[in-house]
């Protein structure tokens, strides 16, 4: 295969891990701190989790443990999403594997876990690692969403550990992936099957952490690469100065891209989902201060600007939230019906006949694409695919609407000119910038230790992550103690609740301290293309979130 000159550069990397990963394996030890507890649904999920529930918090420190030398088969899947860093967290389970025992093996269940369940896989050796190590993707075995959740599934996923004779399962996912993994870890007590399972925590959107979790795995990298483009279209705008740009960002359930991408390039104006629904603004509330910061802009001369969007708003406003529930319940019931119908205008009809009043006039005021990907079909969880819902165009429609009646009015005298943008899969399989390269290497190596030591239902925890990497502190955190217990589909699950901006912390403060004076002045900051190479502060610098978290 023929690569770029960046890529043959980055294959010869060699990430930076905590002191004590270098240590040999004489030399490693695990300290074990006070058992755990579930911020919520405490009673419950100890009943479901007799064997796992209530573990201790692990640190690996120095000390001596005669397990990491052990010969160890290990599986591992990537689930769920792609995120920067899952070849490096792959090429640190295999180094930690080796480290142990060169007899180890390490096998790659292809496709996400329907490949355990299915038995497909391929055995990873030091050349098919060494091709993908500090390379962005999870084109090595592939990703997918299969929710091992029937008792088929379970006894197939049983089978294919009992058929490799699994020591471990790695599995390398978000909130959902790693409820799965606890699941699992759980499910193979009960059924005395000696495989220790152990989760990595992965997702671009930055709603899978903690106090021990300090930022999940492809964050960094991702909304590094949005704030490069976010940074040039800025630079665009600015000199062509007819634009304003609505730019949507992925992130379904939180805001965490949005906020550190306005706190990395300060544009104009930030949506923050958490902040609309704490606020219980409306669509008209929100369309309102998007046009009067353009109105004072115009009034400037300046008929330009950026608006970030995060991918989940319209799930967050509460009409909307109200709105989308309805809906849910009537595909629910109605599908059938629905899908019967020939034409997209008898579709919204019959949605809007099957809606109480407040809601259908809600519905009807929508533009008319926005009304047929309301009714789109539901993701595996029974949510609306939000991503398929162009946010973007429906603020657009609403702005330029109000826009033209101000002017009507004669209070708003500027032109109004828009591009409307998506960044999403632009972020997901970029180079790893150095510190995810780093944070998922150790991420692996974390996994082998714990996975070697005999830890089951963890998940890997590397933190202290502001200094520098031979800082960092190594353990493990019990998956039980950061789930709670949701109602999907009408039913009780335990879920690992997800991480959403808080309001009091300090990245969100630190925005809505600038806010105002970036809404209205072109206080544009370009933070420019992610640097593998140079001094440290850039090279190696984490995002604006950990920073502040932690200053």
């Amino acid at each position: 295969m023929d690569i770029s000159p960046l890529q043959k550069i980055r294959y010869q990397y060699q990430p930076k891990i905590p002191a004590i990963l270098n240590e040999s394996i004489q030399s490693i030890g695990f300290s074990e701190g006070q058992k755990t507890h579930a911020k919520a649904d405490e009673e419950k999920l100890s009943a479901l989790f007799p064997n796992t529930y209530g573990k201790p918090i692990v640190t690996i420190t120095k000390g001596s443990s005669e397990k990491l030398s052990r010969t160890l088969t290990v599986g591992v899947i990537l689930s769920g999403g792609q995120a920067p860093g899952g070849h490096n967290v792959i090429a640190g389970l295999f180094d930690g594997l080796m480290k142990g025992n060169t007899a180890s093996k390490l096998i790659g269940f292809k496709g996400g876990p329907g490949g355990l369940v299915d038995n497909t896989f391929i055995t990873l050796d030091k050349t098919i690692i060494d091709h993908y190590r500090n390379t962005g993707g999870f084109d090595i075995i592939g990703s997918g969403r299969t929710k091992i959740e029937t008792p088929e599934q379970f006894a197939k996923a049983s089978e294919t550990v009992k058929k490799h004779k699994l020591d471990a399962l790695i599995v390398i996912g978000g909130d959902d992936s790693n409820t799965n993994a606890a699941l699992l870890a759980e499910y193979f007590i009960k059924e005395k099957i000696p495989c220790s399972v152990i989760g990595v925590p992965k997702t671009i959107d930055g709603d899978l952490k903690n106090e021990y979790i300090e930022t999940s795995f492809g964050f960094d990298t991702a909304t590094k690469t949005y704030a490069e483009l976010i940074g040039n279209i800025q630079r665009d705008a600015a000199s062509a100065r007819k634009y304003w740009h609505f730019i949507k960002l992925m992130g379904r359930s939180a805001s965490h891209i949005a906020l550190e991408c306005a706190l990395a390039c300060r544009p104009n104006i930030t949506l923050i989902s958490e902040e609309v629904e704490a606020k219980k603004q409306t669509l008209k509330e929100i369309t309102e201060t998007i046009c009067s910061i353009i109105c004072v802009r115009a009034a400037q001369k300046e008929n330009f600007g950026v608006v970030l969007i995060p991918e989940g708003l319209i799930e967050f406003i509460p009409e909307f939230k109200t709105l989308i529930a309805a809906l849910n319940d009537l595909l629910a019931h109605h599908a059938q019906e629905l899908n019967a119908l020939e034409t997209a205008d008898d579709k919204i009809l019959f949605v809007s006949s099957k809606l109480d009043k407040t809601l259908s006039l809600l519905y009807q005021s929508l533009p008319h694409d926005i009304k047929l990907q309301l009714i789109l079909d539901r993701d595996p969880h029974g949510n609306v695919q939000v991503s398929r819902i162009e946010t973007e165009k429906l603020i657009v429609a609403m702005v330029e609407k109000r826009l033209a009646e101000l002017k009507s009015q004669g209070s708003y005298t500027g032109s109004f000119s828009y591009q409307t943008h998506f960044f999403g899969y632009e972020g997901r399989c970029a180079f790893p910038s150095n510190f995810d390269a780093d944070y998922c290497y150790a991420l692996g190596m974390t996994a082998w230790a714990l996975a070697a030591q005999g830890y089951t239902g963890y998940l890997s925890s590397v933190r202290n992550l502001t200094k520098p990497a031979h800082e960092w502190i190594a353990g493990g955190i019990p998956l039980t103690m950061m789930m709670n217990i949701e109602k999907r589909h009408g039913t009780e699950k335990p879920v690992i609740q997800k991480a959403l901006v808080t309001l009091d912390s300090k990245p969100f403060k630190t925005f809505a301290a600038h806010r105002d004076k970036w809404a209205v002045t072109t206080s544009y900051r370009f933070p420019g293309a992610i640097q593998y190479f140079g001094p440290s502060e850039i090279a190696d610098r984490p995002t604006e979130t950990l920073l502040l978290e932690h200053s």
